[in-house]
Parts: C-alpha cells; structure tokens; sequence
C-alpha cells in the first residue's frame, strides 16, 4: 500500500516536470504572453501602437486566457494518466 502511493508520486512528478516545458501563447491585438506550465511568464510583447489602458486590459485577458488553458491541459492530462487516489 505505502509503496503503491510511492509509485504515484513518483508518477505525478513525472507528469509536473513535463507540464513545466509546455508552453502556451496568447495573442490578442498584437499583445502576447507565453506561460509555461509552472504558470510562470516566459515572454511579453506589448504593441508600442496602443494606449496604456488598452495594452493593460489586453495583457490582462492574455494571462487569464493562458491560465484557464494550462489548467485545462493539466486536467486533462492528469485524467489520461489514469492516476487515482
């Protein structure tokens, strides 16, 4: 029993450590963010064209975005490892 729970931490680790090389990439407007799984920004681009409020709002939505996609992607893979607790 302990060993069996062992053996899936061990498996979960695994699955952490390839979440964190995805990447994810959100554009909106010429505004772009790219997350990895960590949930860490990687990269920003903003658009030099565009007033501050606007570039704000939009970066905002990127990162949401880009959240909601990586927890999505986490579920998902998480439900196709066939992991139970």
């Amino acid at each position: 029993m302990v060993f069996d729970q062992l053996k899936k931490i061990n498996e979960l680790r695994k699955l952490q450590d390839s979440f964190k090389k995805e990447k994810t990439v959100v554009e909106r407007e010429g505004i772009t963010i790219e997350m990895n799984g960590n949930f860490e920004v990687t990269e920003v681009k903003l658009n030099p064209e565009m007033d501050t409020e606007k570039q704000q709002k939009l970066l905002k939505e990127c990162l949401n975005e880009a959240r909601e996609i990586i927890q999505k992607q986490m579920a998902k893979s998480l439900m196709a490892s066939g992991i139970s607790f």
